[in-house]
């Protein structure tokens, strides 16, 4: 089993007597770490969500009933709990009438789970993201030399991949991309039209690290743009894609301008464009490697607890610094090229003198990551 780092936020969180909410794609590892968190708790009780008899058992329950159902529980697990209906509420009332009880609940749609839980539990809960694996998660964990940053970059950080050969990963890639993507993505009744969806996503796969234009996705897709507009934000609120804004000194300019979308992972990215070419064959190196640093940092950053607001600069004369983090005014900014060191775009040092710009590339990444 590879050892996840945030197990031990996880595990401090709920020593604190946070309901603690972890949320994440699915197939990304919440059971398999909430099960490893149940097996150092003695009087553990995992219920699964997905199962309707579990829902029926949860939903709607008095006092006298949820008692029942937890019995001499220590610790429980509700996973998928963004399936019960009033699970704020229900966890809330776990946690003020039975304080000892310490509450985990995982989910894989924030809009959902987060719709449900957050005026409840107001002051008395901890979220945490669970990414795809983290390029030191393998590193640590599995022995193959410098391999497993291509792989990384090619199949992606979903646990299920790396007890495979990398033939077998690149059919896993693609059932995760074809079953589970959308699962959590659009609420049951949500009326949404699957061939647009598949043909959006390919868009946003073919333009990573380009910046993107919801009018232009809507004429492509002939839609509208609200709609174009709606689905990204499903999806976003599903940890499949995730947005980042322009860096501009008055912050309120953003509204209404174009913006770039990466993927959480990049093999699910792959899948969709069906390419697992490997690195030296590939003509879409720069745009991996860009999403690729750009969610290793987000993933450093959960991991080191600093809330960091991220953005990407782009010139009118079109230069361009891949990302800046607003870090409570403290600036850092990032440029990333695989094979050589970045120029520093003059327009951005001119502009922002006091913001040093670091080049990342494939021989100097890892402490930086």
């Amino acid at each position: 089993m590879i050892k996840r780092y945030i197990e031990k936020q996880v595990i401090k969180s709920l020593d604190d007597g946070f309901v603690t909410i972890l949320y994440g794609a699915r197939q990304v590892g919440k059971t398999t770490l909430a099960n490893k968190i149940l097996t150092v708790n003695k009087d553990g009780l995992y219920l699964n969500c997905d199962d309707p008899a579990v829902l029926v058992r949860l939903q709607g329950q008095s006092l006298a009933s949820l008692r029942s159902i937890i019995s001499n529980a220590k610790l429980i697990v509700i996973d998928e709990a963004q399936r019960v209906e009033n699970i704020g509420l229900t966890a809330k009332l776990i946690h003020d009438s039975m304080p000892e009880i310490k509450i985990l609940l995982t989910g894989s749609s924030s809009l959902d789970l987060a719709n449900k839980v957050k005026e409840p539990l107001t002051g008395r809960s901890k979220e945490f993201h669970l990414f795809p694996l983290s390029l030191k998660e393998v590193a640590n964990n599995i022995i193959e030399g410098d391999g497993y940053l291509q792989r990384l970059l090619i199949y992606g950080g979903y646990p299920g991949l790396w007890s495979l050969p990398e033939s077998e990963s690149a059919n896993l890639a693609r059932d995760i991309a074809n079953r589970y993507l959308y699962k959590d993505a659009f609420a049951l009744g949500t009326i949404y039209d699957q061939t647009v969806i598949d043909n959006l996503l390919r868009l946003l796969a073919h333009q990573v690290g380009s910046e993107v234009s919801y009018s232009e996705l809507a004429n492509s897709l002939e839609i509208s743009k609200d709609t174009v507009m709606r689905y990204i934000d499903l999806l976003e609120k599903a940890f499949i894609v995730f947005r980042l804004p322009q860096f501009r000194k008055n912050q309120r300019v953003q509204i209404g301008r174009l913006r770039k979308i990466y993927f959480y992972d990049l093999g699910i990215r792959n899948a969709l464009i069906n390419d697992f070419s490997p690195i030296k064959v590939r003509g879409d190196i720069g745009a991996l490697w860009e999403n690729f640093i750009l969610v290793e940092r987000l993933k450093k950053n959960q991991l080191e607890q600093k809330y960091v607001r991220s953005y990407y600069w782009r010139s009118r004369d079109k230069q361009e610094v891949d990302l800046v983090e607003d870090s409570s005014r403290e600036f850092a900014a990032f440029e990333c090229k695989w094979s050589k060191q970045p120029r520093i775009p003059r327009g951005f040092v001119s502009t922002y003198p006091d913001i040093s710009v670091i080049g990342v590339t494939k021989d100097n990444y890892w402490d930086l990551v």
